[in-house]
């Protein structure tokens, strides 16, 4: 009777681990999205306000890759039974409504920074999640390489916009 209360014990402590991942998992998932949008929307506001040529380049890129990304998100969610936002969260909402109010030069640093700080926050959130090897986890190691290459063109743009006085 002890061994079966044992195993049972460790059982319900093991899908208690198993549901709080997936929880983990959904919980990425639906800010992945949230993110996804607000980038494809930084993006299209980088066309439109943006001074240099090259910050309109990059938010062209923000809108191609993380439109791309939010399909494939949305599809993982869909695979795991996630609610997908639609659309970006109240302060991601905020933080476009703060840039939108600029433009020029003083929008194509602002606009630098806040990608360089997103970014960084995003690659650590999806190395975390990559570690998992569930579906979730499998998006997020695929999504890095272009997290990467953004953060690198940001931090170029962010040097670029810096330099100009």
């Amino acid at each position: 009777m002890h061994q079966i209360l044992s195993v049972t014990a460790a059982l319900m402590l093991l899908m208690t681990a198993a549901s709080a991942q997936d929880k983990a998992s959904q919980k990425f998932l639906t800010e992945a999205i949230e993110g996804n949008f607000a980038e494809v929307q930084m993006g299209e506001l980088a066309q439109k306000n943006g001074q240099s040529e090259d910050v309109k380049s990059f938010g062209q890129m923000l809108v191609t890759d993380h439109g791309d990304a939010n399909k494939k998100a949305m599809e993982v969610a869909k695979s795991v039974s996630v609610t997908a936002p639609s659309g970006p969260n109240a302060k991601q909402k905020a933080d476009y409504d703060k840039m939108a109010k600029m433009n020029g030069a003083a929008f194509d640093k602002m606009f630098a920074q806040h990608m360089v700080e997103d970014h960084k926050k995003d690659i650590a959130a999806y190395k975390k999640e990559a570690a998992k090897k569930d579906a979730a986890g499998q998006y997020a190691e695929a999504t890095l390489p272009t997290l990467q290459k953004h953060l690198d063109t940001a931090t170029s743009l962010q040097r670029q916009t810096s330099a100009k006085k």
